[in-house]
């Protein structure tokens, strides 16, 4: 038989072998650290700023930017008013009152005038002058909602109605040279995000409620295409990429981000959100996508060039914070989040200039 070891030396050398183990794992640890500081990019979203409105109640819905003015047009739909927010020193300067469930806005800055979507009152008002006044209204379906531009056609595109046979889905075609009604486009159900590719004039829809996208062509003026989801539904906010020829859709239900081709409308690539998605936007410095969510997250999103969908790090920011506005020319998005009874309502600014870890 062996001797026996004494059990000093057996309890020195496991001692030395857990010491041993436990360094190799602190500087295995220590350099994932630091290439993960020294090769990944801090995500794009920093706060800049954050703009106080003690006096709005409720939940934001969209915003709207006059940059010359430098001037912020941001809808309350609890106090039933758009808030002008003077940029230069962040305080509001004037407050449209009177109004129902203000939705969608739209800053022309060829003619400095604001558009505003009014859902309950059912139709769409026309702001001008110093301070805005209103200066003429087009009648529409309820729940008018978002809306989009085009400064070539100067025709303004809002959705509208869905409700009930009374109240037809459709997507009002403005003149703002004449502020008048075009026509309406039929749509299946209520019209929800609205966007446009400025070189074809293709006006993209979100159909919700149907699960699809409705493409109109402004040149061609053939009847609409439709272009039907498959992966997901409760499709609201959408934004186009040009660079990439794609349209980036935000569904609900699951919290999905998809890619589909600007051309055919086949889904090409996707990643989970969080829930409650109700804006989306498209950084094309970047080729990043954010989308702000109502479980109080902003979802980014970078964008390869072959058109994939890869998650970055998660921006934290309020409950029910779920409409902004994306400002490329600033570098900039602003995110309106509701106030609570010890929390003032606010706009918080985020820059998205890309920097580095540690600079």
């Amino acid at each position: 038989m062996s001797p026996e070891k004494p059990s000093h030396n057996i309890a020195q050398t496991t001692i030395h072998k857990a010491v041993r183990t436990l360094g190799i794992l602190w500087l295995f640890a220590f350099s994932i650290r630091f290439l993960t500081a020294a090769e990944q990019p801090l995500l794009a979203l920093q706060l800049a700023r954050t703009i106080n409105l003690p006096d709005v109640q409720g939940k934001f819905d969209h915003l709207a930017i006059d940059l010359a003015g430098s001037r912020l047009f941001v809808t309350s739909g609890g106090k039933h008013s758009v808030e002008v927010v003077d940029l230069k020193d962040d305080t509001v300067v004037q407050i449209i009152a009177g109004l129902g469930k203000p939705h969608g806005l739209a800053w022309v800055s060829a003619t400095s005038s604001l558009y505003v979507s009014d859902g309950a009152l059912a139709e769409l008002r026309l702001y001008k002058g110093q301070p805005l006044a209103l200066a003429g209204t087009i009648k529409l379906s309820d729940d008018a909602d978002d809306m989009a531009y085009d400064p070539t056609t100067r025709r303004l595109f809002v959705g509208h109605g869905g409700k009930d046979a009374a109240n037809p889905a459709q997507i009002a075609v403005i003149d703002t040279d004449r502020f008048a009604l075009v026509e309406n486009l039929p749509a299946s159900t209520h019209p929800e995000g609205i966007e446009i590719d400025l070189q074809s004039h293709r006006v993209f829809a979100n159909i919700a409620d149907s699960n699809e996208v409705t493409v109109i062509d402004q040149v061609k003026k053939s009847a609409p295409t439709i272009w039907k989801l498959t992966i997901a539904t409760g499709n609201v906010p959408l934004a186009f990429d040009g660079q990439h020829q794609l349209i980036y859709v935000a569904c609900r239900k699951p919290g999905m981000l998809i890619a589909m081709d600007a051309t055919t409308g086949k889904e090409v690539a996707s990643a989970q959100t969080s829930a409650g998605a109700d804006d989306l936007f498209y950084d094309a410095a970047l080729s990043r996508v954010y989308v702000i969510t109502g479980a109080g997250e902003v979802d980014t999103y970078q964008v390869d060039a072959a058109r994939k969908l890869r998650p970055l790090e998660i921006l934290y920011t309020a409950a029910g914070a779920k409409t902004g506005l994306f400002v490329p020319s600033q570098n900039l998005l602003y995110v309106g989040v509701p106030g609570t009874t010890i929390k003032a309502s606010e706009i918080r600014v985020y820059s998205t200039i890309k920097t580095e870890r540690g600079q």
